[in-house]
């Protein structure tokens, strides 16, 4: 079988992680469970080359009914990051839209003058820096499911290498594929999330759950200047997605949260997804009683609100909220802001590209708010364009309560916070430029 034809690693000796044996066949059986309804993707694509662009998506043969998930799988709301929720994970990627059909022709194969070769060489000196055993289970095909198989929980069983399996040298390959892929405030907001959920889950007791190692590399495809290629780091609350094709990058989906999202760390106070809950208060409270009466859907807060979290690759939600173009240029400015705060993390040319693509349907974006506009006000704000999804959630303390004094379920606070970054309209994990690469690429034909 080639590598088209398998959505396994593109390596094949034996993994030797801890544990890893224990769940390979569970992983093997979500695979299969996904592959169940393949056909479908095809009929959006055409073409042999689409086919293979999503050949690891669409073969296979399902072991299971298509509503069937494995024993030991997450659970939890729709959306909400904690597991497939309400939506099964037998579908095909499609992305997410406002009623179920993508806009075409948003997203297109061109130059953006993005800089790629530090990312490409480091990812190459990380693989490099693996053993063969390493690398058979962290190497996966570009078009391969393991993409779309992340979550932030904690108890989740991944694939790849973890940082706990790494050598001392191995860890600094890996935060040099870091350092080249984000900016300085992306890295450090990886690094204090980690640093967090170590010493939270030091305060609770709980290290074999909650550490600064517990985060999984994989890469999919072969680093290159000309072939879609990406890496994938996943762990509890942090999860970064980056595609690459030539000099474009997508850097979506990718979740940054925390709990606590502030605590005091060996005499520091060390504090993580800030700019997000300050960009959002800034906005609202921008705006004009009448547009906030149009923008705040609910002056409460449930416990969660996130709709596209974790297995909701296919989201479908109407606009709701205030419209960008009833916004005067300073609203606009502050509305922009919340997505820069994600868009931010990633290198200033990245970031440039992906704010022009944002500015470009400004008029068309709408926010959608719930909950307290004050500066210590729980509250949920999404902002939703033909090109762009932001979801910024305070939730309510979770198992973490324990390491600021918090009872577990109680209201919702800026002490636990997620967020999500998205490109709609079938761009997530870059798929529509993989699309369009296997579609137009002559040695793909």
């Amino acid at each position: 079988m080639s590598d088209l034809d398998t959505g396994e690693s593109a390596a094949h000796e034996p993994q030797s992680e801890t544990g890893r044996r224990a769940h390979a066949s569970r992983r093997n059986f979500m695979r299969k469970v996904f592959f169940a309804s393949g056909a479908t993707a095809v009929a959006t694509m055409g073409g042999a080359g689409a086919w293979a662009a999503l050949a690891d998506d669409t073969t296979g043969t399902a072991d299971a009914t298509a509503s069937a998930t494995p024993s030991g799988a997450p659970s939890g709301g729709p959306g909400g990051g904690t597991g497939p929720g309400n939506q099964s994970i037998t579908e095909d990627f499609f992305g997410l839209t406002t009623d179920g059909k993508r806009i075409d022709d948003l997203f297109t194969i061109h130059s953006t003058g993005v800089e790629t070769a530090p990312v490409i060489a480091a990812a190459n000196a990380f693989l490099a820096g693996l053993t063969d055993t390493q690398k058979a289970s962290t190497q996966f095909t570009v078009h391969s499911t393991e993409w779309r198989l992340w979550s932030n929980i904690d108890s989740y069983e991944r694939q790849g290498v973890s940082l706990a399996d790494l050598t001392d040298d191995q860890k600094a390959l890996g935060t040099a594929l870091l350092k080249s892929a984000l900016s300085a405030d992306g890295l450090e907001t990886t690094e204090k999330i980690r640093k967090i959920n170590q010493a939270a889950g030091e305060a609770i007791g709980n290290t074999n759950a909650f550490n600064e190692d517990a985060f999984y590399w994989t890469v999919m495809g072969t680093p290159s200047d000309s072939e879609p290629w990406g890496f994938q780091f996943d762990g509890h609350h942090l999860v970064i997605n980056y595609f690459v094709l030539g000099d474009q990058v997508v850097m979506s989906p990718c979740f940054w949260g925390s709990e606590p999202t502030s605590m005091e760390i060996d005499g520091e106070t060390v504090t993580v997804c800030h700019e997000e809950v300050v960009a959002g208060l800034a906005f609202i409270n921008s705006l004009t009683e009448a547009q906030q009466k149009v923008a705040i859907e609910s002056s409460t807060k449930s416990n969660e609100s996130m709709k596209a979290g974790a297995f909701s690759d296919n989201t479908v939600q109407a606009y709701t909220g205030l419209r960008g173009n009833k916004l005067t240029a300073a609203q606009k400015k502050k509305l922009l802001g919340i997505v820069e705060a994600f868009a931010g993390r990633a290198k200033a040319d990245v970031a440039k590209a992906r704010l022009a693509e944002v500015r470009k349907h400004l008029n068309d974006t709408y926010v959608t708010w719930a909950g307290g506009i004050e500066d210590d006000s729980a509250f949920y704000v999404r902002v939703h364009s033909p090109v762009v999804w932001v979801e910024v959630d305070c939730q309510a303390p979770g198992p973490l309560a324990g390491a600021y004094g918090a009872a577990q379920g109680s209201g919702a606070t800026q002490m636990h916070v997620h967020s999500v970054i998205r490109t709609p309209n079938g761009n997530d994990y870059g798929k529509e430029l993989l699309r369009q690469h296997y579609m137009t690429s002559p040695h793909h034909q």
